[in-house]
């Protein structure tokens, strides 16, 4: 028999006001899940009487029905079976509740009732919806950033990389993977160094780094360039908690930037070409006609029967220089000239077979090989004849000069019609053009032959009339083993209405 305890009516008077001075709603229930009391709050929170509970079963209040719960399932039950307290949170409508329920023991130590409390979580849980929200927004900013974000503790374990750092470093998954470390993102030492300008206050600020370029390591060893922005998190002590950097791989800007450069080259090239094209013309017509009027008086003197020998030796050396001259000039006007050119839809194979056909210097050629690699596809392009003749004549000589009279020339077209690009490489195995040359080639005047063997006009004339075409020429390579010159036309293409020209 359960011993019942001699308790005073002040001591009685002094717990109610206890129980009523509970700052949440609460109620006793008593093991049959009746409810025999509540405290001010109770009442007060949802405007009921004493009578409007009496003997109200516990499902009645506080899940709004008229059927007990399941047993297994009813806290109250797990209270009274485990003689410990036990809570659940609600929603109801508009409000959320933290219902907790506590076991009031008797002097056996047996739950002789459970105490009820209803809090308002209502606020905490909207804030804890926000907080939850904003963490699963900057979770989606750094899953979705277009740039690799990389987290590490304050030792340097990477706890975070989003599937762009993932991509761009590989060898990380996660515990299991073999990057594990901020220390094997980097070459040797880097690390250490990029730690030492995060925490000097001389350098971007406190805790912050931004480094336009510098170079990582993925998990194959190899070095990429990568612009990076770098922060340490601190704690709300000022104590370093973790690090934190974002990399943007640069490799398409440096491929813009290679190809600006050489654009931006070609354009001053052009420039200079035209500047040259007009000085050269203007000093070739200031030349031809004293040239002539030389030519002319020293072939009347040559047919004169009253002059000895050794002047008509001498009359004749006259012609032979003026003649050159002639050539020489013949050379400026060809390369200062902007005549419109007789253009039509022709065969590149076509003129590399015309332009082979029209070299009659047996000599030169006599220990050196010509070898044609030609594709047997349409190499249509739209250009003028006589022009690329003279273009492929002037390589074919370069390259057999080259070679000092023995060697091969091979001669080799192909097309690409993704890019609509028609092409022709002219390769020798001559000695090459030394590194300090290759910019300066394509320059009026340059020759590396003796003075007097050539007046340095022949490649810019090919570049010049090659431009004239929308064509490039530029060298794919150059050594010991030979050079190899290749041009680039664009190639024609048919329309509906016609023949269109593929401009690059």
């Amino acid at each position: 028999m359960k011993k019942k305890l001699d308790i005073s009516a002040d001591e009685m008077s002094w717990r109610v006001r206890i129980f009523d001075s509970l700052s949440y709603p609460s109620v006793i229930i008593s093991p049959d899940k009746t409810i025999v009391g509540a405290n001010k709050k109770f009442y007060e929170s949802f405007n009921l009487s004493l009578n409007e509970i009496s003997e109200k079963k516990c499902y009645h209040m506080f899940l709004f029905k008229d059927t007990p719960c399941d047993s297994e399932q009813c806290t109250i039950s797990k209270v009274i079976k485990d003689k410990k307290g036990h809570s659940y949170t609600v929603k109801h409508h508009y409000r959320w509740e933290e219902r907790v329920f506590s076991p009031i023991f008797d002097e056996n130590g047996d739950v002789d009732y459970v105490i009820g409390s209803m809090r308002d979580i209502t606020r905490t849980k909207s804030l804890e919806n926000q907080l939850h929200g904003a963490k699963e927004f900057i979770s989606q900013v750094i899953s979705f950033s277009a740039s690799a974000i990389v987290a590490a503790d304050r030792k340097g374990n990477i706890s975070l990389m989003n599937s762009v750092a993932k991509e761009l470093f590989g060898g990380y998954n996660g515990g299991t993977g073999k990057i594990k470390h901020t220390e094997q993102l980097y070459p040797p030492g880097k690390a250490q160094e990029i730690m030492r300008m995060l925490r000097d206050e001389k350098i971007g600020g406190k805790g912050k780094l931004l480094i336009p370029r510098t170079n990582i390591v993925n998990f194959n060893g190899e070095k990429i360039e990568v612009s990076m922005s770098a922060a340490i998190i601190y704690d709300e002590k000022g104590n370093e908690s973790a690090t934190m950097a974002i990399y943007n791989d640069l490799k398409d800007m440096i491929k813009v930037e290679k190809e600006l450069k050489l654009t931006q080259k070609q354009l001053a090239q052009s420039e200079k070409m035209a500047s040259m094209g007009q000085l050269a013309a203007g000093v070739a017509h200031e030349i031809n006609n004293p040239l002539t009027g030389i030519m002319f008086y020293a072939g009347l003197l040559l047919e004169r029967s009253d002059i000895d020998q050794s002047m008509q030796e001498d009359l004749g050396y006259i012609l032979e220089d003026a003649n050159r001259c002639k050539e020489i000039v013949k050379s400026l006007l060809v390369y200062g000239r902007k005549t419109d050119s007789k253009k039509n839809i022709v065969q590149l194979n076509d003129i590399v077979d015309q332009s082979l056909a029209l070299i009659h210097d047996q000599k030169k050629f006599r220990n050196i090989k010509i070898k044609k690699v030609l594709s047997d596809e349409m190499m249509l392009i739209n250009a003028d004849s006589n022009k690329l003749n003279q273009v492929f004549i002037n390589l074919v000589m370069n390259a057999a000069d080259a070679m000092t009279g023995i060697g091969t020339i091979t001669l080799t077209s192909y097309k690409n019609k993704a890019i609509k690009k028609v092409f022709l490489e002219v390769k020798d195995t001559g000695t090459g053009i030394p590194h300090e040359n290759l910019s300066k080639i394509f320059d009026p005047f340059f020759t590396t032959k003796e003075v007097g063997k050539s007046t340095g006009l022949g490649l810019s004339i090919v570049y010049g009339i090659l431009e004239e075409h929308g064509a490039k020429i530029s060298v794919q390579k150059t050594g010991s083993k030979g050079t190899t010159f290749i041009i680039e036309f664009p190639m024609y293409e048919a329309t509906k209405n016609g023949i269109s020209f593929c401009k690059p």
